[in-house]
């Protein structure tokens, strides 16, 4: 019993399984960080455009 109690407190295969769940969440954050800013430039990008082909049409 005590020997099986040992096995079971020196395994560590779950602490591994969370530690790549953290960095996998860590990760999809920093890529909805930067989809997210690259969306906000764009769409300012074409709003310049749009208006500038406004002005020039007329």
């Amino acid at each position: 019993m005590l020997v099986s109690m040992k096995k079971f407190l020196a395994n560590e295969d779950g602490a591994t399984a969370i530690e790549y769940g953290l960095i996998a969440a860590l990760i999809g954050v920093a890529i909805i960080v930067a989809v997210t800013s690259a969306g906000t430039e764009l769409s300012a990008l074409f709003n310049r455009i749009s208006g500038k082909l406004k002005t020039a049409g007329t």
